[in-house]
């Protein structure tokens, strides 16, 4: 019963799903991304971040009486150090959720496919008020890109299911014929047996 299932087993170890292989690649990169977030967060701890990139907009000859610089120094002068230390924690979260998720993909786990499954319909909807709000080629690209890891996904995880309920089926089956095909070699046997005995009862009385 064992050997007629583990011809596919070894090859589907030896090949790769190439989809779930692109998926896994994409939530490393997701993962490597919230990693650098983090770090950065964590480097600018005890420092002040407006002076930081008012000396930057210097160095790079921006008009520092501009609209956008001065946007941007007040929205950085509200950044503290228990913000940065929330938005690193955050970013470190994602990025061992990020790195689960691609390892799981990549050894082709059905944990890794759930999990992926969940985190990214879990963010769809955010994204979709993002766009919302404002249409830009990033945000519609990574919706896009996300719906179709979801809807695959979803496809893979439904033909699991559906092969889970056809295997108990087979492997009754398989019993079976194995049971009736020791259960006929017995029969064979015992039959065999007393046609030996009886040409050696009939040799003894000649």
């Amino acid at each position: 019963m064992m050997t007629a299932f583990a011809p596919r087993n070894s090859t589907a170890r030896r090949h790769h799903n190439r989809w779930l292989l692109l998926i896994a690649i994409y939530k490393m990169l997701q993962a490597l991304l919230f990693v650098a977030i983090g770090v950065g967060a964590r480097h600018l701890l005890h420092r002040d971040i407006a002076d930081d990139l008012a000396m930057l907009a210097d160095r790079l000859n921006f008009n520092p009486e501009s609209s956008f610089v001065n946007f941007v120094l007040d929205k950085a002068s509200l950044v503290n150090d228990p913000l940065l230390r929330r938005i690193g924690a955050a970013a470190f979260a994602y990025a061992g959720i990020g790195f689960a998720e691609g390892i799981g993909l990549y050894l082709e786990k059905a944990w890794g496919e759930y999990l992926t499954l969940a985190i990214t319909a879990s963010f769809l909807p955010w994204e979709a008020i993002e766009i919302i709000h404002r249409v830009t080629w990033f945000r519609s690209s990574l919706l896009a890109i996300n719906l179709l890891v979801l809807l695959y996904l979803a496809k893979e995880v439904i033909k699991q299911v559906r092969e889970r309920r056809a295997t108990p089926g087979q492997e009754e089956k398989a019993h079976s014929f194995a049971f009736s095909s020791h259960y006929t070699k017995v029969e064979e046997s015992s039959s065999i047996t007393p046609c030996a005995g009886t040409k050696r009862v009939n040799q003894h009385n000649l």
